[in-house]
Order: structure tokens, then sequence, then C-alpha cells
């Protein structure tokens, strides 16, 4: 028989400080390499030796000394463990690191520092025998009755553990194939020890010591266990596995052995997911989707990526308000009273709520109609459907749509893709726990393209009455019922919305308000709400009508509201800055009057004149209440008006008249201009014009030209033919701005009438609508405006626009516009 050959590690060793715990013989460790030291032997010893011996590494358990230096050596331990280096991993984010996978070979004494920088090399002596060929029987004959007696507890303590586990059965074959020395020191790694305890076991390098120093821990750890069993009898008898199992989780530190307590933790999770699948109220179809995956879920490892994503897929099939709704409201007298009390005007629109409504009462399991409000922006198109969801006593949820570029964000992603998710739909079905919410799809005109695909075409399934009771999403996989589901979407205009998805909304159009309904709205809704906000009361301020009106058509020029608020704001803040002021004051005068009597109040009284107050403003009286806001406090805190140039003084010549243009913000004013010159019959057209409004004004000329005898137009020379040796300048102000469209005819017409009569243009009416060269004025929505007309000039004039009108009944198309006061 051979002889026995010990195994012996370098005489000098590259020494690894880790804080991280203490590494035994025989054990293995994670650690993170940080510090400078630590990274550059990694980097110059593991990263680029090539022998065996290069990746032997000193371990040194290290305590940092907050009050030591980072730059010098700390104090080191006497007694340290040889490791091998097995596994290497980096990383360079958040900041450059690594982590190693290290084993435990023997013990060793550090004899000398043998440098310092980069990283410590130590000479070392080798304190345990590492033999090829391990002779257990002398161990066993030195040790006698200490040896069998750890070896007894150690047996003990693993048969109290689950042996189905397959960690704990490789356990009890290490007891019987591993040298008595070797035990202490792994099983010391394996069960609950605090790192002071691992110390003391790594400082006693006699076997001896070291079996006395590790049979109590072993003792302890018995104890613990049994306590532990005996408190959980009570358990059902399903649940004895993972009693079993728990106290290995709890002491194991195996690498690839044995899990921690999480573990534990999660089958509890998974069991309570298992019960709420089968007492859930999901469809057939979906309940055996996650029947299948519950089982795949019991046979994964936690530590693949597929188990979270399949938890996290069940969780949400659960959550999901498969067959729970809310009952609705069908008190019609009582929803026309909300509506009305929310939100002043607006009668198409709370109209067809009302309807939805009634037909709801009739018939209960009708479809959610897809309503889609159209109008400029701050007319409460967002607030109105909040309104709706409160009248019928529903969740209420918003989905902004705009900018949204991605189909990803409407279906979802699927599932094999990392960090999907499901789309905005089923996540907001989610959030409001009911399956009949109102949803509103906010800002549906601005969505965008992209390579991720088009978004519309995903809201085509969703707003589509007649498919969406199946809709499926990509992460789900499995159709959702979308018919209870009310859906309002909102635009700014509809010539960006795809003709397909427009074609499935209703649309209703939400038109910009009046002067009087502006006025309406002010006093019933924006001044409380900002006096709520400011923390005022009507006792402090007051805004009559009349400075409503002013802020109306002197600081603001809008289809909606939104301008009008953010100036009640405004005046708010400066009140709220005077009230706080005067209360000031008042605290000073009443502090005043108990220091000197009653006296003194009369006394600060007369001093309180003008001509006092600029030597002692702190004694001036606060403001009487309430504060009348007029256009002279306007002018204080808003400043000079923004629209001060009125309409009139536009017109005070001839040949100008006022337009009407449209746009997705709320429509505005234009002016025409026109002027005729000496010169050959040219017409010239500036404004940034596009083909369509040069077109206008070539037949607006032409057909004055033909009808000037009839109607008695001259130029300057007399003559009917209005070019004759004349030239004409036709100008749209604001340059900078493009024009187009077929809507200016009228105005380019009534615009040059007037130049050749002379007559002024009436300031107070603006038309729109285009022309024929046979003098016919192609309709639009609001036929009064251009009926109007006929009040622009004296009688003998009034035959133009007679004969402009006079086949209105011939209707092509239907211009949609917004007035702008």
């Amino acid at each position: 028989m051979s002889s026995v050959s010990p195994i012996q590690i370098p005489r000098r060793l590259p020494l690894l400080l880790t804080n991280e715990g203490v590494l035994l013989p025989g054990s293995t460790m994670r650690t993170s390499v940080d510090s400078a030291r630590n990274l550059q032997l990694v980097r110059s010893r593991l990263l680029k030796g090539t022998s065996l011996q290069s990746t032997i590494l000193g371990v040194i358990p290290n305590t940092p000394d907050p009050a030591s230096d980072a730059q010098d050596l700390p104090p080191l331990h006497r007694i340290g463990t040889a490791a091998l280096a097995v596994q290497v991993v980096g990383s360079n984010w958040p900041k450059p690191h690594y982590t190693l996978l290290i084993t435990g070979l023997c013990r060793f004494q550090i004899v000398q520092v043998l440098k310092e920088k980069p990283y410590p090399v130590a000479e070392v002596e080798q304190l345990d025998r590492l033999e090829e060929f391990p002779n257990t029987c002398k161990t066993r004959e030195e040790l006698g009755e200490l040896s069998e007696q750890f070896y007894k507890y150690a047996v003990q303590l693993v048969e109290m553990l689950d042996m189905s586990v397959p960690a704990v059965a490789k356990l009890r074959r290490l007891l019987d194939s591993l040298p008595r020395e070797a035990l202490p020191d792994i099983l010391t790694s394996i069960i609950r020890t605090s790192n002071k305890e691992k110390l003391q076991i790594l400082d006693a390098v006699s076997l001896e010591e070291r079996f006395k120093m590790t049979i109590p821990l072993l003792v302890r750890q018995i104890e613990g266990l049994k306590l532990l069993q005996k408190t959980r009898k009570h358990k059902q008898d399903d649940d004895k596995r993972v009693i079993a199992i728990r106290p290995v989780r709890r002491i194991a530190h195996i690498p690839g052995a044995l899990e921690d307590d999480d573990e534990d933790e999660d089958n509890d999770d998974i069991v309570m997911l298992e019960r709420k699948i089968r007492t859930s109220s999901m469809p057939e179809q979906a309940h055996k989707v996650c029947v299948k995956e519950i089982k795949r879920l019991k046979k994964m490892p936690q530590s693949m990526p597929e188990y979270a994503l399949t938890r996290n897929y069940l969780e949400l099939m659960v959550e999901l308000p498969w067959n729970k709704s809310t009952t609705d409201r069908l008190d019609i007298r009582a929803a026309r009273i909300l509506l009305d009390n929310d939100h002043y005007a607006m009668e198409k629109l709370k109209k067809r709520v009302l309807e939805y409504l009634a037909v709801r009462q009739l018939k209960n399991n009708l479809k959610g109609p897809i309503l889609c409000f159209v109008g400029p922006p701050g007319v409460g198109k967002t607030s109105v459907g909040r309104s709706v969801a409160k009248t019928l006593g529903r969740e209420f949820h918003r989905i902004a749509l705009g900018g949204v570029c991605d189909q990803s964000d409407i279906r979802g992603h699927r599932r094999t893709y990392v960090g999907s998710m499901p789309g905005r739909i089923i996540n907001g079905l989610k959030t409001v726990g009911v399956n009949n919410p109102v949803f509103l799809l906010d800002e549906v005109d601005k969505l965008g393209k992209s390579l991720q695909g088009d978004p519309a075409a995903a809201l085509l399934e969703v707003l589509d009455p007649e498919q969406n009771h199946n809709f499926t999403d990509h992460y789900l996989n499995v159709a959702f019922d979308l018919s209870q589901v009310l859906f309002i979407a909102t635009a700014n205009t509809t010539a960006t919305i795809p003709p397909a998805l427009l074609d499935r909304m209703e649309i209703i159009q939400v038109p910009g308000y009046t002067q009087e309904e502006k006025i309406e709205i002010a006093h019933r809704h924006l001044i409380p709400k900002q006096l709520e906000q400011h923390g005022l009361t009507a006792q402090q301020i007051q805004i009559p009508q009349v400075t409503t009106l002013d802020i109306i058509t002197r600081y603001t020029r809008e289809a909606g509201v939104r301008s009008l608020d953010r100036k009640f704001g405004a005046i708010c803040r400066a009140v709220a800055v005077k009230v706080a002021e005067g209360q000031h004051k008042e605290a000073k005068l009443d502090r005043s009057d108990v220091a000197e009597g009653e006296g003194s109040r009369e006394r600060i009284l007369e001093d309180a004149k003008p001509e006092s107050v600029s030597d002692a403003p702190d004694l001036a009286l606060p403001p009487e209440m309430p504060i009348l806001i007029d256009f002279h406090a306007l002018k204080d805190i808003l400043g000079p008006p923004m629209y001060e140039m009125e309409v009139s003084e536009r017109l005070s010549q001839p040949g100008v008249a006022i337009g009407l243009a449209w746009t997705p913000l709320g429509g505005e004013i234009m002016f025409v201009e026109a002027s005729r010159m000496d010169g050959e019959g040219q017409l010239t057209l500036t404004g940034q014009l596009g083909d369509v409004m040069k077109e206008s004004a070539h037949l607006a000329i032409s057909w004055l030209r033909s009808n000037a005898k009839t109607y008695g137009l001259t130029n300057a020379s007399g003559s009917f033919d209005l070019l004759d040796n004349t030239d004409i300048h036709l100008h749209f102000p604001a340059g900078a701005v493009t024009k187009d469209g077929p809507s200016a005819g009228v105005t380019i017409v009534t615009c040059l009438a007037s130049l050749f009569s002379g007559r002024l243009v009436r300031s107070d009416v603006a038309m729109t609508g285009e022309i024929t060269l046979r003098g016919l004025v192609l309709p639009v929505s609001l036929t009064k405006v251009i009926y109007m007309v006929l009040n622009f000039f004296n009688l003998k004039f009034k035959s133009v626009v007679v004969s402009l009108l006079r086949i209105y009944t011939l209707v092509l198309n239907t211009l949609k516009f917004y007035t702008c006061n």
C-alpha cells in the first residue's frame, strides 16, 4: 500500500480581504470584489493567470475600521483560509466590480507580509494537512470518543430533515464518505451560526479543540429543530413535507444544494394562487390556460427567468374582473340634473348621454357605444367624460393616447419578450376592478406611427361594438369581453384620425362657447373653483359680470375657457396677497390697542392718512372687504389688454372685410384688405396664400368684372371694366401664417365690392363660404352668418349680396368652423 503524500499550498499567497463572512475549509462562498486592492488582485492573478497555483488565494476575514485610512493596509487576522477561485463574474455598472465563487482548502498562518501594494502578498505557513488518500481510521483512533460523539449528533441532525430532498440525501452521504477531521468545518458552515462563532472555529487549529467547539453548535441546532417541529404539529398532513423542508432551508448554505427561506414562502403563495384560480369566475377557456400554467409553475425552478413571468401572468389573470361589474343608475331625471349642474350648454352632448341612459333602462344588455367628442381644447371634453361616469355610477379610467406610437401599448407585448406587460386596456380594467367602466381615450387624434406598429390600427378591434366582445390582448392570449365598456374618445379634429377608426365611432361635435356661455360658466364653475383653491371667500372678492366680459373680450381669445380660468387664478393670487397683508396689519393694530389702550387706536387712525402712509406703511389700514375687481384693477393685475385694438378701427375705410378661419384650436377671424392703383390690370396676392385661396381671389374679381355694370361698380376713371388701367392688390395680414381653404370666396367678393363702391363693411359681422364663377355661394353650417351680409351696405348695394345668395338652397357640403370672440 502506497504511503500518503500531503498536498502543499504555495508559500507565498496573495491576500483577499473580505468582510462578507468567514470562509472555512471545505465550504464554498460567494464574495463581492469592489475595493481597489481586491480589484487589482482579481485582474492580475485570476484574469491573467494560467496555472492552477495562480487561482489559489489567501482569504482573510476583515472587519473594516472606520477610523483607519483607506490607503493603508488594515490589521490582518492571523489565521486565514487558502481558497481556490472557481468562478469569476464581472460587471461595469454602476461601477466596476467582480463576484468570486471560492472554495476553502485549508488553514494557514501569516508569517510575514511581503508587500502591500497594489495588493497584499504574504509568506504563509500551512496549518492543515491536505492528503490525497486520507486515512479515516487513523483519525478515529486519535480522537476516539470525541469523534464518535460528534458523528452521532451530525447524523441526528440530518435525519431530522426530509430525506426526499436531494440536498439532504447528499449531505447524509457526505457524513460517511468525508474524513471526520473535515466534518467540523463543513457542518459549521451549514448550520446557523454567527460570524464570530465561525471565526472561533477558524482559529481552532487543534483538531480536538475544533470538535469540542462544534458539538455545542450542533446540539443547539438540534434543539431548535425539535422546538420548531413541536409548534407545527397542528398543521395538516399535506403540509408535513413543507414543514420538514423549512428547517433545511433556514440552516443550509451549501451552494447549489439547499435554498433559503424565501422559497417556502413562494410555495405558500403558489398554493394560495391555485386556490384563487379554482374559486375565480373566469371563463372556461381562461381557466384551462391558468390550470396549465400553474402546473408548469410547480415544476419550474425559481432561478429560471420564466418563473417570475409565469407567476405575474397568473396573478394578473386572477385579478382581472371577468364577471365583476357595477349596476348603472337608471334615473333619467337625476342624470339630467347632474349633467346640468356639472356643465353649462353642451345640449347636444347631454341629449346623447340621456338617450343612452333611456335605452339602457329599456334594454339591460345594451352594448357600450363608442362616442367621440370632437372640439377645440378647453371646452370640457375630458370633464364631460368624467361626468358621464358619475351619472351612470360607473368607475372612470382615463387613457392618454397623445404621442403613443407603439401598438403594444394597446394590445400588450407577447410573453416571449423580456419585460412584457399587458396593454393599457387590460391594465385599466385591472385598475378599476370592474368589466363595465367608462374608458376615456384622450387625444385619439394625436396617435403616432413608428416601426413598432400603428396603435390606431390596434384600436380598430377595441372600438368596434361587433368585435370587442372577443378582444385578445397579446400578453393574455385569451379573449376578454369589452362589450360592456363605455368608450369615450376625445379629439381636436377628425382630419388626422384614420378613416377606418373614424367609421367605428359616433362623432359628437363639442363647439366653442359664446360670450354669454363663457360668462355663465365663469360665475357657475370657474370663479367658485378658483376661490376655493386660493382660500378666498365671496366676502373677500367680487368679480362682476362686466369685468368677466372684459376678461373674455380683451384678455382671452379662445374657443374654450382654459385661458379664462388661468386669468381668474391670477386675479385670485393678487387678491390673496392683499388679504394676507390686511390680516397682518389688523393683527398689528390689535396688538397696539392692547399695549396703549383705546386712545391709541384713534391716534393710529389719524396718523394713517395718505400723507403719512409713505412714512409708516405698516400702520396703513387693511383694505375694505370685499375687494371689487373692475377694469382698472384688471390692468394692475393682468397688465394692458392683449386685444385692445377694436375691429371697427380696422374697418374704418372701404376695402376691408372680415372672414372666418377654422383651426383645430377653435378657429379665428381673418381680415382681408384690398387696394387699387393705376396700372396695367394686374392682380397681386400676398399673405402666403395656398392654391385654393388664389383661385378664390381670381373667381371673385372675374365675377365682379362681369357684373360691374349691373351693380354700378366702377374704377377710378369711371369705367365699368374694373381692371382698366388699374392694378389691384389683395392682402391677407399675418403673412407669416400659411393660409388655404375653400371658404374665403364670399369674403374676398365683399372686400372688393366695398373697395369699388366706396362703402364700409359692418365691423360686427364676419363671413365664410366659397363662391362659384356664376355667383353661387356654397353653404356652411351656420347660414344666418352669411345672411347677415345683407346688412353690410346700404339698400342699393344689397342687391350684390342677394345675387350671391340666390341659390343658397343648393347644399354641396358643410364646412365646420368655430367662432372666436
